[in-house]
């Protein structure tokens, strides 16, 4: 049976450049970063190395990058620790967002009694900005947005630079799940004022467990996990060396060969998207996922026109098949809840329909599109 990974906004292939670099570190340099001998300070020596190179790269200062176990606990730190340090008065998010910062700011609600407000959405899923500046000029409380820049589920691509110049123009902090952008495009934080963003190193070919997050300098946040003094005192607890290593790795390959690999991966879906509108009639694209221009290169959320019924059998089919693919997001994937993401923009009838998203990456290639559309193909004429 042909084995097809098409799931990439979950999680991805780990670069074979990455698995080398981490074994070398296992099983040569086991030092405590946090040790004074010489094994310790080779340790120290090479975490500091990993995050310059990030710092350099998103244009940051090496003390705005803490290493943090991936994306879910950065946001979860951030957002918590803005509430906590800094008064945050009012979270305003939008109901599309992960639920890394969703639940979070719920508990948020719960706990310091927060305001909390949501940016209306436009038909596509796309928060709607000047909604976002009545919300940010409603009153004088301390505001902290949190707007993904990259949807996970339906790949809508906000306007992130807009967004962070409302909000400094407004005198808001601004946050941003990065986590499907990091690795897939530039950024600069000069240019953009954002004050804090996450990043997850297994989205970009990367180990699982390790991420970061950028705060920018002299923020007022306080440690978030208290012991040792790893990541200057904010996040106590011994480095994960190895993961530290391939999260450096893996990060470095991605802008050394981004312009190439975006290009391959952009051809990939632009494949995609004409082949399975020619094979299957009356597919459709959910959110901005079928537009080349407004959506990430690197997901596809389609909607076929099956039964509520025969939908039920349609991932379990595929997965027989060796594809590997997800409905919504994979966060969700073991849930009998529908998409939150599709609930906000579908109507009850377009939710019936199965909906599916499938993800790219450099591993992929035409030919395995090719067995996924004609399996998704004899499974809709079956």
């Amino acid at each position: 049976m042909q084995k097809v990974y098409l799931d990439n906004a979950a999680t991805t292939q780990v670069r074979e450049e990455v698995i080398a670099k981490m074994q070398e570190a296992l099983a040569e340099h086991y030092g405590n970063p946090s040790s004074t001998h010489s094994f310790g300070r080779t340790a120290k020596t090479v975490v500091e190395k990993a995050r310059k190179t990030i710092a350099k790269t998103l244009n940051a200062q090496p003390s705005e990058i803490i290493f943090t176990s991936g994306g879910t606990e950065a946001d979860n730190m951030i957002l918590r620790c803005a509430v906590r340090d800094l008064g945050v008065e009012t979270l305003i998010t939008s109901k599309v967002e992960h639920h890394a910062v969703l639940h979070t700011a719920e508990e948020l609600e719960k706990e310091f009694n927060v305001t909390l407000q949501f940016v209306d959405l436009d038909e596509n899923g796309t928060p709607v900005l000047s909604h976002l500046e009545t919300l940010l000029k409603q009153d004088d409380s301390k505001k902290l947005v949190s707007l993904m820049h990259v949807n996970n589920e339906i790949g809508n691509i906000l306007d992130i630079e807009s967004v962070a110049k409302l909000c400094h123009e407004n005198g808001a902090l601004f946050h941003s799940d990065t986590v499907q952008s990091i690795g897939h495009y530039p950024w600069d934080v000069q240019t953009v004022p954002i004050d804090f963003m996450v990043a997850a190193a297994h989205k970009f070919h990367g180990p699982k467990g390790i991420g970061f997050a950028f705060i920018r300098k002299n923020s007022g946040l306080k440690p978030f996990i208290f012991g040792g003094s790893q990541e200057r005192g904010f996040r106590a607890g011994t480095e994960p060396f190895h993961n530290i290593v391939g999260l450096e790795e893996a990060f470095v390959k991605s802008y050394e060969n981004l312009q190439e690999e975006t290009r391959f991966v952009r051809g990939l879906k632009q494949y995609f998207i004409e082949k399975i509108a020619e094979k299957i009639p009356g597919v459709e694209f959910n959110g901005l996922s079928g537009d080349m221009g407004k959506s990430t290169y690197t997901l596809a959320n389609i909607r076929l026109p099956f039964d509520k019924q025969k939908g039920l059998m349609l991932l379990f089919h595929l997965d027989m098949k060796g594809i590997a693919c997800s409905k919504g997001s994979a966060c969700q994937s073991g849930s009998n809840l529908g998409s939150h993401v599709l609930t906000q923009i579908l109507a009850t009838e377009e939710l019936e329909k199965p909906s599916i998203r499938f993800s790219f990456s450099k591993y992929n290639t035409k030919e395995e599109l090719d067995y996924a559309i004609d399996v998704l193909k004899e499974f809709a004429e079956s």
